[in-house]
């Protein structure tokens, strides 16, 4: 009887049209298979549950007696990523919703004293030095990026995945993306939070990218396919905005990744801080131009008259996923971030990613595929090595390269979100996207997202508040000084 239920229950999670029915099904399943009692017994080696009882004992201490003082100090040195080992992969595979009740209790207790300090008046703490506070917390706390691969079409998986977070609150304001995940990315970071469910409707987008222009035109080195076409469809959905516009109209930062064409040039994250005035539109049609596919792009600027130009029009981009597919280390430095979710759908990388984390151990089971893999992976690379340093004419040694780099890059993230590839989807690869086409990878990437959305919330729910509390605080400044500046105005006049 028990096996029954839990096999209905299976089927229900595995064929879920929305997040509140999946999590109502895996609740049942945490409770029919004895997580439940798992959640509720904080002690565990897993983690250091001493430090986070502590912690948040001392927060409801100084919470419940008002002391506002002690509250600041305990959020601002206290604060710091991963607590106590809280966000060990380990501690998110055994239940299917929720982990250790401890860590939960902690965090909503973090935010909870955030937002208390934030949106109430506290003395001595003027609303100058709570944004700065707010700020330096941020800074040194840390903040999620969400990464979105290549993959051509079947990239549409990203809006899944970007539909699963925005629902629950957790969508990183930084999103980095190249060649497929670069389109989204742009046309996210062109979105406003209030325009995001209009931009997840399939029937919104254009979506006539793909135009066959043959063989000849590809050795001819203009590509297999029209780049004017692909340009159209990019200026369609992410308009006219430089990164810089874009930043001020939704406050989300895009970055884009490119890779050189020429030997002397390096792959380089298109963003509002390193490129603040380049067209999103451009550089994401660089991080498209899969070579052999499309041909490289000359990227485009907006002088200070409003009008394009070439952007260093020497140099020539190419697809981003071909060198720098997840530029992880580089939105470290230039964003503080701490954790990345990596929305992963090039077909070439998929079925080498290990689906349950990359920390996890693997069983005598699962051990000859791992061996496999990182055989073909290791070989692969030596390979590759050999030929690049090696090989003549040009072109293969060119072509050598980028398989070594193909190999050599990692492909995943602390989280890493990937779909389960079927034989029909290759077939829709380089093809342009109908509406049904893109609700079904979308529905593929929110089930693919929803078992990752309790160890994202451990992760991501801090910096997620304080940033909230950063734009609270500095909307009430605008405003403060907006009503200064009419009471001044209105003012009495000699």
């Amino acid at each position: 009887m028990m096996d029954a239920r839990i096999r209905k229950f299976r089927k229900m999670l595995a064929e879920a049209p929305n997040y509140e029915l999946w999590k109502a099904a895996a609740l049942e399943l945490d409770f029919l298979e004895g997580n439940v009692e798992w959640k509720e017994d904080f002690v565990s080696d897993l983690y250091h549950y001493e430090v986070i009882y502590d912690r948040l004992s001392h927060l409801r201490q100084y919470r419940e007696q008002n002391d506002f003082e002690r509250l600041k100090r305990a959020l601002r040195e206290g604060l710091h990523h991963d607590l106590g080992n809280m966000g060990n992969p380990a501690l998110y595979t055994r239940s299917r919703v929720g982990t250790k009740h401890l860590i939960e209790e902690y965090i909503s207790q973090v935010c909870e004293s955030l937002d208390y300090l934030c949106d109430n008046p506290v003395p001595g703490f003027p609303v100058v030095e709570k944004l700065q506070f707010f700020r330096d917390t941020l800074t040194s706390f840390g903040r999620p990026a969400l990464l979105l691969s290549g993959g051509a079409s079947l990239g549409m998986f990203h809006f899944g995945v970007i539909k699963a977070l925005w629902e629950r609150g957790l969508l990183p304001q930084v999103v980095a993306g190249s060649s497929v995940g670069a389109i989204i990315a742009g046309i996210l970071g062109v979105h406003t939070d209030a325009e995001v469910p209009e931009m997840l409707v399939p029937e919104n987008h254009h979506l006539n990218a793909w135009k066959w222009r043959g063989v000849m035109s590809a050795l001819q080195g203009n590509g297999l396919f029209d780049q004017g076409q692909l340009r159209d469809c990019l200026r369609a959905n992410i308009g006219e905005y430089t990164f810089e516009e874009a930043f001020q109209r939704t406050g989300r930062s895009i970055n884009v990744s490119v890779s050189p064409v020429k030997a002397h040039q390096k792959a380089r994250l298109l963003s509002g801080y390193t490129s603040p005035y380049l067209m999103v539109w451009s550089a994401v049609l660089a991080s498209a131009a899969v070579p052999g596919i499309f041909p490289p792009v000359t990227l485009i600027n907006k002088d200070l008259h409003g009008n394009t130009l070439p952007y260093m029009p020497r140099l020539k981009f190419v697809d981003g996923s071909v060198v720098s597919d997840l530029p992880i280390e580089r939105l470290m430095h230039l964003y503080d971030v701490n954790f990345t979710i990596v929305s992963q759908t090039n077909p070439h990388v998929v079925p080498f990613l290990n689906r349950r984390g990359e920390d996890e151990k693997v069983g005598l089971r699962g051990l000859p595929a791992h061996i496999l893999k990182s055989e073909v992976r290791f070989h692969g690379q030596g390979l590759f090595d050999y030929l690049r340093k090696r090989v003549r004419p040009e072109l293969l040694r060119q072509l050598a390269g980028q398989g070594y780099t193909i190999m050599a890059q990692r492909y995943s993230g602390d989280v890493t979100i990937a779909p389960s590839y079927r034989l029909n989807h290759f077939r829709r690869i380089l093809s342009d996207p109908d509406p049904d086409f893109i609700r079904e990878m979308m529905l593929e990437g929110e089930r693919a997202t929803w078992p990752k959305i309790s160890m994202i919330r451990s992760h991501a729910r801090i910096s997620k508040t304080l940033e909230r509390c950063v734009k609270r605080l500095k909307d009430y400044q605008r405003r403060h000084s907006a009503d200064l500046r009419l009471v001044s105005s209105s003012g009495p006049r000699t």
